[in-house]
């Protein structure tokens, strides 16, 4: 599909979260190795507790991991090689990145 390759930029304002070397392309999904920045810190925990949320499978548990994701999607941003993404689903664990994006926002009702 042509991403195998690139390089995605993860921010936080002007710092810089990580880059993402997209390995595989399984549409909708990219991954990738993720090497971390000098931000990463700031989010690390807001990434591990999204994904420990993903494998509850208890009551309220994705009521949890929607609070969890939008604290993620107010701290960092995605870009493609191309600039900004306007939406994303983006998870991180270790050395290891998966997301898939959109250049509109997810299920916005007009």
């Amino acid at each position: 599909m042509g991403f195998e390759g690139e390089v995605w930029q993860v921010r936080s304002g002007a710092d810089t979260v990580g880059e993402i070397l997209i390995d595989d392309a399984d549409f909708p999904w990219l991954s990738g190795h993720f090497t971390a920045g000098p931000g990463y810190g700031a989010v690390r925990e807001l990434f591990a507790r999204e994904l420990a949320l993903t494998e509850r499978d208890d009551e309220g548990h994705w009521q949890q991991w929607e609070e969890a994701y939008e604290e993620i999607r107010r701290s960092v941003s995605l870009a493609s090689p191309d600039g900004p993404v306007a939406e994303f689903l983006l998870h991180i664990d270790g050395d290891r990145a998966w997301f898939r994006w959109s250049d509109e926002p997810f299920g916005e009702e007009t």
